[in-house]
Formats: structure tokens, C-alpha cells, sequence
């Protein structure tokens, strides 16, 4: 699909700007607090938008598009998981996990279950989260080679080094500006695509009308029979899906999205803003792949590559939106993945410079470093860390097994789940033993290795006609590890020490620490609300005046319309943090207190 020279124009000035952004953040960063976790002085407006960019990858764009593309309103289901996993947060998990009080979570591990555990997560997490973002980054240029026609490598290595760019220069405080002026697009982009399809196919009476009369009634309900889609879609699918995210979202692994924010009232408000801002994508961003199959089913068939239904998005974005907006949607599919890609980064990088290196130092004997060092470390890892991700995405990208992006996906998922289930229980029951969380992983691992290599149920003594007739799907998969891993997590209990032991005592601080609230004043100091404010506000003034320009070209008048309504809303959501930046913080404070 071929987009013009304007559109490679709005992709390069978009990279540019994160660019510029990272080098502006920079100041923010004195040390490695600041430079891993901002200071925790971060505002909830900037570090609920960051943590909703980061919830989801270009997969949003492609691969829920194209379950949307098969069966309709059932990938609704998928975003639910989300909303509900931030919902739990607002209501009090996103208060504990900021309250833990440290800057990685395997710090976090070391007070709940004790030092070896931390050890197991900390050098698990660096690899895996290496290969994860390697993975993404090669997705992303598999989709943008076929659907755009991009070069796969040139993808690759030009996102991954802006990614670099701006993570390694402004750390923590550069991912949560770029992520915020990522959402500041991407939210009322993707409403006008959203808008722009139900006009196609005139209104949502008519929405339903097109879905009848093409015979997709059944297969577009949002619960479909088990017979539909070889069992996916229905309610055990749904079921699934929903308590997943709902794991994901709340468990310890899950608290560095709220490390930066100032206190616990802070991370509840930055919570209900992940939930609100999901809710909406709930109901929008299903809407352009059902209507690329009601109105431009032979273009997205047309697409070579192993599921055109994944180009819905694109197709139905591309064949609506005015000249100059397609490369906004471009930029929302990078920003999607890059979103991701930058947390990893930061998140890894904190795990190698607080967990990893203090241990190998004592180990060795190294020299105590100062602040100043381990913050130019940090730096020089962030660069490390990112070109092994570049270089490992180039590297699938030059394999002739196309298959090897789900296959990977699904080795993820019977992975990261076993080692998140005791990272949830261990929050809600005290009496554990130091080795609980690491039993429950590996009673997980049993079963999921079971389903990874789809071993037949009649080898384990069921019959052979149940075993023929058994499929390892996903909600069968789901369910069998969460039931392993609870069933480990609870049998440990029986071997707890009691509560006048280290262990306990342990145990019983880090509750205590958890549920206590922040006084930011007394624990943190000043914070500079204003200068977030200010700084991102100008930053968005720029980005709606980059967009205002594209109303010189020609477009028809819906066009330039749709171009004005996209450079107001930003425009004017600047100016008003502009406008509050240079307020009093006296009266900055007083509004903070009317908004609670």
C-alpha cells in the first residue's frame, strides 16, 4: 500500500520531535532515582498516560485488529481484561504498589519473599525482557514491510534507535513525556478513525444492518459457540482473558508503572485514567477492522503476508483519513510499539544497575561507585541493552521461518505467567515460606510445558478417546497454570515459619511498609509539577502546529476539517497545561484539592 511523500514527511518530523524530547528531559535526571523511577515526582496526568501507552504494543493495531476482522465485538473482550486490571488499581492496588517504596520489583520480591528470590526474578527478567522487545520490534517491521511496504530492517533499526535516543539521554522522565505526547495523539486520532468509519458505513443503526446483510450476525456476537472458532470467543475464552489481565495488571511485576508517581492518591487518579482512557479504546479501536471487512474485504485479502485480516486497521485508516493524518497513523502504530519497547528498556536497565551490579560488586570487590557513575552507567547500559534488541530483531528478521513471531508469543505466554501468579497471592497471604513463590513457578512450569509441547492427556492415564478429542487451547492452557501455580503457592503455606521468626517479621514489614501511606514532603521533598506542565505543554503546542500545517495541502473540505478538529483538541489541551504551569502553586495545589 502506498503512501505518498507527505505522509514520510509527518513520520520524520514525529521522530524527530521524541528525539528533541529526551534531550529537554535530560535536566530532570540527576541520579539514578530520577533517571529510573523520575524522582517519584511524577504528576498522575503524565504517569497514568505513560503507564496506558504502555499497556499495549502495535499488536493493538494488527493482531487484535485482526480478531476483530474474524469475530467482531468478541476482541471487546480483550481491552475489558485491561479496564478491569486498572479499575482493581484505582481501588487500591495502584496505593500498595507505589507504596512499596523502591525503585525495581525484585527490591520489592526481596522484602515479600527474601534475597534468592529476588535473585531468581532479577536475572530472569533481564533476558526475557530482552527477547520480548526484540520480538516486538520484529512484529513491527513484518507488519510495516507488508502493508507499507517499508524495508523490515530499516524499521527495525530507525525505531530502535530513536528509542534509544531519547530513553538513554532522559531515562525514566524522557519515556513518560514521549509516552504522554504519544496518548495526546493517538486518543483523538484514533476517535476521528473511529468517527470517520461509522460515517462510511452510515451510522451504527446501519452498522448492524451491513453485519446482517453480509451473514456475519453469528459470527460477530461478542460470545461465540465453541464450534465458531475452535473454541475461542466463548465465555471460557473471555473468562480467560479477562482474569489474565486482571493477574497482569495487578501483580507485583506490574508495580514499576507506579514507582514514579508522587504518592498513593496520585497512582489511584493515574490508575482511573489508564481505566477511562481503555474503556473508550474498548469501544472505538474494534470499529475500524469491522469496517474494513463490511467495506474493503478484497483490499486487506489482497495483502501477502500469513494473516491479511491483521492489516484491517491500516486498510480501513488509510482509505479515510485525509493525506497528512495516514502518517499519524503510522507514527500511533510505531508510537504503540516504541511505547513498550522504552519502558522495557528503562525497567531493565533499573533491574541491572539496583538488583544485579551491587552483588557482583560485593562479590568482587569493586570499589563503591558514586551517584554520578552509576547514573552514567546507567546511560551506557540503556545503549547496551538497546542495540542487543536491535541487533536480535535484525537477526529474526533474516530467518526464513515466518512463524517464528507466534511461536515466541506463545512461549511467552506459558512463561510469564507462572512466574506472575505468585506475585499477585503473595500480596494477600502473609503466612508463606521464603521458597513459596518459587515452588508455585515451578508446579506452573509442569503443567505449561505440558501445553507448550501439547503432550496427549492419555499419557498422564486419561482415556484415549477424551485424549483425541482434548485441544490444548487458551483458555485451557490459562486456567491449568493459574490452578498449578495457586496449588503450589497454597501448599507452601502449610510450611510457614512462625510469626516471632526473621522470616515473618520480614513479611509483616513489608505489609505494613505497603499499606502505609506517602507524605511526599517529608519522604521525597519538592516536586516540580509545574515544570512537567510547562514543558510538555510547549511540546504540545509544537505538535498541533506541525498538524495545523497540513491543512496547505490539498484535501477535500471534510479533510481540512478532520486535520482542524485533530490540531484544536491537541492545541487547546496544551495551552490549558500551559496556562495551569504558570499559575501559583499555591493555586495549582487549591485546584489539585477541588479535583479530589
Amino acid at each position: 500500500m502506498e503512501i505518498s511523500n507527505v505522509e514520510y514527511l509527518v513520520i520524520v518530523g514525529y521522530l524527530l520531535l521524541i528525539i528533541i524530547v529526551g534531550l529537554v528531559f535530560k535536566k530532570f535526571s540527576a541520579n539514578t532515582d530520577d533517571y529510573f523511577k523520575g524522582g517519584s515526582k511524577g504528576t498522575w496526568w503524565l504517569v497514568g498516560s505513560s503507564a496506558f501507552m504502555s499497556a499495549f504494543s502495535a499488536w493493538t493495531f494488527t493482531g487484535a485488529a485482526g480478531i476483530a476482522y474474524e469475530s467482531g465485538f468478541s476482541a471487546m473482550f480483550i481491552f475489558f481484561g485491561n479496564v478491569l486490571g486498572f479499575f482493581v488499581n484505582y481501588l487500591f492496588m495502584g496505593p500498595w504498589l507505589r507504596q512499596m517504596r523502591v525503585t525495581t520489583f525484585p527490591e520489592a520480591i526481596a522484602g515479600r519473599f527474601g534475597e534468592k528470590t529476588r535473585d531468581f526474578y532479577a536475572y530472569y527478567e533481564v533476558p526475557i525482557r530482552i527477547l520480548y522487545s526484540a520480538m516486538a520490534l520484529y512484529g513491527l517491521g513484518i507488519f510495516c514491510s507488508a502493508v507499507f511496504g517499508y524495508d523490515i530492517n530499516y524499521v527495525i533499526v530507525v525505531c530502535g534507535v530513536v528509542v534509544l535516543l531519547y530513553s538513554a539521554t532522559g531515562g525514566r522522565w524522557a519515556v513518560m513525556a514521549t509516552d504522554f505526547l504519544q496518548g495526546l495523539i493517538l486518543v483523538p486520532l484514533t476517535l476521528i478513525v473511529a468517527y470517520l468509519c461509522l460515517d462510511a458505513l452510515g451510522g451504527v443503526e446501519n452498522l448492524f444492518v451491513k453485519i446482517e446483510e453480509q451473514g456475519l450476525t453469528e459470527e460477530y456476537s461478542m460470545i461465540n459457540s465453541a464450534t465458531l472458532f475452535g473454541g475461542a470467543y466463548t465465555w471460557g475464552w473471555a473468562s480467560a482473558m479477562m482474569a489474565k489481565q486482571f493477574i497482569v495488571f495487578n501483580s507485583m511485576n506490574a508495580a514499576p508503572r507506579y514507582f514514579s508517581v508522587k504518592d498513593g492518591k496520585e497512582a489511584k487518579k493515574a490508575a482511573l485514567l489508564c481505566s477511562v482512557l481503555m474503556l473508550l479504546g474498548s469501544f472505538i479501536w474494534f470499529l475500524p477492522p469491522i469496517t474494513a471487512r463490511l467495506l474493503y474485504p478484497d483490499l486487506v485479502m489482497a495483502f501477502d503476508i500469513a494473516k491479511p485480516a491483521e492489516a484491517s486497521y491500516a486498510v480501513a485508516s488509510i482509505s479515510l483519513l485525509p493525506m497528512g493524518l495516514v502518517g499519524l497513523i503510522v507514527v500511533a502504530i510505531l508510537a504503540a510499539t516504541m511505547s513498550s519497547m522504552d519502558t522495557g528498556l528503562n525497567t531493565n536497565v533499573a533491574i541491572l544497575i539496583k538488583d544485579i551490579y551491587p552483588k557482583i560488586s560485593r562479590k568482587l570487590s569493586w570499589k563503591a561507585k558514586r551517584e554520578s557513575e552509576l547514573l552514567n552507567y546507567g546511560r551506557t547500559l540503556t545503549w547496551v541493552m538497546g542495540f542487543l534488541i536491535v541487533l536480535l530483531a535484525l537477526y529474526f528478521a533474516q530467518q526464513d521461518g515466518s512463524g517464528i513471531f507466534e511461536i515466541m508469543l506463545q512461549v511467552g505466554t506459558l512463561l510469564s505467567m507462572p512466574i506472575t501468579i505468585p506475585l499477585l497471592l503473595g500480596m494477600f497471604i502473609r503466612q508463606t515460606p521464603w521458597w513459596a513463590a518459587l515452588f508455585s513457578i515451578a508446579c506452573a512450569l509442569i503443567f505449561s510445558s505440558l501445553a507448550f509441547f501439547e503432550v496427549p492427556l492419555s499419557y498422564l492415564g486419561f482415556s484415549q478417546a477424551y485424549s483425541d478429542s482434548f485441544e490444548w487451547n487458551f483458555q485451557q492452557q490459562f486456567f491449568g497454570v493459574l490452578g498449578s501455580g495457586t496449588f503450589g503457592f497454597l501448599i507452601s503455606t502449610l510450611f510457614a515459619p512462625s510469626q516471632r521468626s526473621a522470616h515473618r517479621q520480614m513479611v509483616d514489614k513489608f505489609f505494613t511498609n505497603m499499606k502505609t501511606p506517602i507524605d511526599f514532603e517529608k519522604e521525597i521533598g519538592e516536586g516540580n509539577d509545574l515544570s512537567q506542565l510547562t514543558a510538555i505543554g510547549r511540546f504540545g503546542v509544537a505538535v498541533a502546529g506541525f498538524i495545523a500545517l497540513m491543512l496547505i495541502i490539498p484535501n477535500p473540505l471534510e479533510g481540512r476539517i478532520v486535520i482542524l478538529v485533530l490540531a484544536v483538541t491537541i492545541g487547546v489541551i496544551s495551552l490549558l497545561m500551559l496556562k495551569a504551569g504558570k499559575e501559583p502553586v499555591t493555586k495549582t495545589k487549591d485546584a489539585v484539592s477541588q479535583i479530589k
